[in-house]
């Protein structure tokens, strides 16, 4: 994959090179084209050997003699020349506006020699020609010069084809060595960035560090993020995944046993040798175990709600001494509780959490049931409220050290609780409730001494 890159990118290089090249030529002929259509306007326009040419127009013949209008003397004048015409032998027959010592007679080799390298005095010599005569117009030290040129057409041509040939191989073993240092510094980190996408794909989901980013350094570092956030989104899945499974596996578990009571007595139940008060009994257990049944669901469904953070909580601004001492209060009134020891103490009036009332009290009732339940008939429990905490203790049996890591474990019951009924969801549905409402549970606990369950709000 490296290479690939490497070579695309290295061919695109030399296609960029090709083109400017072929661009670059075209612009430098055309270029030299349109210098050579201007020199050529401008010579038929401007320069002195254009006047030379076209002089004709202000020559006349008179009487047999060659003669110069007022037109072309003025001519002259602006173009600070001078003239001589000439016949067939090289004798100057008139003169117009030339110096005293100029020629009066001109043999061809002279008229050769000055015409190609002006005189001593660097005039600047232009022929013409006017039917049977010849004139010369001279300019004192013109700006204008003459250079002989010989050009080979084909020599020159191959000269040219040679000298771009050349010029395009140069350009493109530049270009290729440029291109290919350049292209393996920036092929290599974007190789490195499909490898990544790829151990995305296949859910490879470590961040990474790269040795030379270059311009993709934020290119990594957004990768890096979009790794760390698919981290935690396979971790959250793998979580839910495990307790979807725990979810389906202690459902199956615990509801086998009541089903297969249900299903027993129901068996029973169509035995014609019952009596009425045997009939009674079976049914009300059918309808005990369907009831638990119930419970059990009801509280499965409430603790994965409040594990996934799934369940709305209906937040309310509560006093919470008086929350709880109501709640004592209401439990003291239950027959099945009126006997026991429960007391309430508060060293606050103005208490104030933001809590989900019906949510808060199942949870307080559950830490209260259980050390009215767990422990013996005599057992003592105080409710204590403070600022900002919530104190339920007894004196009872206690919990052995190493049960209590595992106390708000679902479905987990003590070796004090083997006679006590319930689904085992208690104490991990009050821990998750608290802990919906932004608090904390800690739980202490001595062999024979009792337990004490601390519940504090961080807000």
């Amino acid at each position: 994959m490296k290479w690939k890159i490497t070579l695309r990118y290295l061919l695109s290089i030399l296609s960029i090179v090709i083109i400017v090249f072929v661009i670059n030529t075209i612009i430098f002929l055309g270029f030299l084209y349109f210098q050579g259509a201007q020199e050529t306007n401008q010579f038929d326009s401007n320069s002195m050997e254009n006047f030379t040419r076209t002089f004709q127009k202000y020559l006349y013949i008179e009487d047999d003699e060659l003669l110069v209008s007022s037109t072309g003397q003025e001519a002259l004048t602006q173009y600070g020349a001078w003239l001589q015409i000439l016949d067939k032998n090289g004798n100057v027959l008139h003169s117009y506006h030339a110096p005293e010592d100029a020629t009066d007679h001109y043999s061809p080799f002279e008229l050769i020699h000055k015409y190609k390298y002006m005189d001593d005095k660097l005039n600047t010599y232009f022929i013409g020609e006017f039917e049977n005569y010849n004139y010369l117009v001279v300019v004192p030290n013109s700006s204008e010069r003459r250079f002989v040129l010989m050009i080979n057409g084909q020599k020159t041509l191959l000269y040219i084809t040679r000298f771009l040939g050349a010029i395009f191989i140069i350009n493109l073993v530049i270009a290729t060595i440029v291109g290919f240092l350049f292209s393996t510094i920036l092929t290599k980190p974007v190789d490195h960035i499909i490898k990544r996408i790829h151990s995305l794909k296949e859910r490879i989901f470590e961040a990474e560090k790269p040795k030379r980013p270059g311009i993709f350094k934020h290119v990594f570092a957004n990768l890096n993020d979009v790794a760390n956030t698919m981290k935690d989104f396979e971790q959250e899945r793998q979580k839910l995944e495990e307790m979807r499974k725990e979810w389906i596996s202690n459902v199956t578990h615990d509801i086998k046993t009541p089903l297969s009571s249900i299903r027993g007595y129901a068996e029973l139940l169509r035995s014609e040798e019952l009596s009425d008060a045997e009939r009674l009994e079976y049914t009300e257990v059918i309808e005990r175990q369907s009831l638990y049944m119930r419970e059990l669901l009801d509280d499965f469904n409430l603790t994965m709600r409040l594990r996934n953070q799934e369940l709305p909580l209906n937040l309310q601004q509560t006093n919470m001494e008086q929350f709880v001492r109501e709640l004592v209060i209401d439990l003291l009134n239950d027959p099945q509780f009126s006997s026991k020891d429960i007391r309430y103490n508060s060293q606050t009036t103005t208490f104030y959490w933001e809590i989900d009332q019906h949510l808060m009290k199942r949870a307080l009732l559950n830490f209260i049931y259980n050390a009215l339940l767990h422990n013996e008939d005599d057992v003592e429990v105080d409710v204590f409220v403070t600022d900002n905490r919530i104190i339920i203790s007894d004196n009872g049996k206690g919990i052995a050290k190493e049960e209590q890591r595992f106390l708000f474990e679902r479905y987990y019951r003590g070796t004090n609780t083997s006679n006590v009924h319930g689904t085992g969801l208690g104490m991990a549905i009050s821990r998750d409730i608290v802990e919906a409402h932004g608090g904390t549970v800690q739980l202490t606990s001595e062999k024979d001494k009792g337990t004490t369950i601390e519940i504090k709000m961080e807000n």
